[in-house]
């Protein structure tokens, strides 16, 4: 299809083109317009409309600068790549000086395990004794004391009310205590 274009270096519509194509290059008359439009798409043909026509072209020159810009594009990159891969390497190489093999580095490596393994051991020997960590102990007593202030502001409100049902109904306490589930012993946690 490009090369209709190149060789007549012209402008056509898109029936003047449907007619030439199947003619001159074999190309399905079904095809044409579809592959004419992939072609404007990917930016290879020019497109205008003029008036109520549509008028397509390409140019060798048009097509010769694309290839030459992207040429210039692909070598910069290279170029770019090419110094990103020198630095890289002139940093592994800085990388590795102090870094070398020695009996002396090998025997720090693995000190540096036995270190590690031992840590990990005495952490899980402080889980262990977790609970008889002062500021635990500490936290659990705080947190018991709010329970029961709690526990003991709720036991207040409920002889309140069954004071007031008394005073309201004339409910005798036993009769109270019956018949919402209240325990005779029920009384302020000390």
């Amino acid at each position: 299809m490009m090369e209709i274009f190149f060789e007549t270096k012209d402008v056509f519509q898109l029936k003047d083109i449907e007619k030439i194509a199947p003619k001159e290059k074999g190309i399905t008359s079904m095809s044409v317009k579809e592959i004419l439009q992939s072609l404007v798409d990917d930016g290879m043909v020019d497109t205008d409309r003029i008036g109520t026509s549509n008028y397509f072209w390409a140019f060798p020159s048009k097509a010769l600068h694309a290839r030459k810009r992207k040429l210039e594009e692909l070598e910069s990159q290279l170029t770019e790549s090419t110094q990103k891969k020198e630095a890289l390497q002139k940093s592994i190489e800085k990388s590795k000086i102090g870094r070398e093999d020695t009996a002396e580095r090998a025997a720090l490596i693995e000190e540096l395990a036995a270190l590690r393994q031992k840590k990990e051991q005495l952490k899980a020997e402080i889980d262990k004794y977790r609970e008889c960590d002062p500021d635990v102990v500490e936290e659990m007593r705080q947190t018991n004391k709010v329970a029961k202030e709690a526990a003991n502001r709720w036991t207040d409100n409920i002889f309140s009310i069954k004071s007031w049902a008394k005073r309201k109904f004339g409910f005798e306490e036993s009769r109270i205590d019956k018949s919402f589930g209240i325990p005779e012993d029920f009384d302020y946690i000390d």
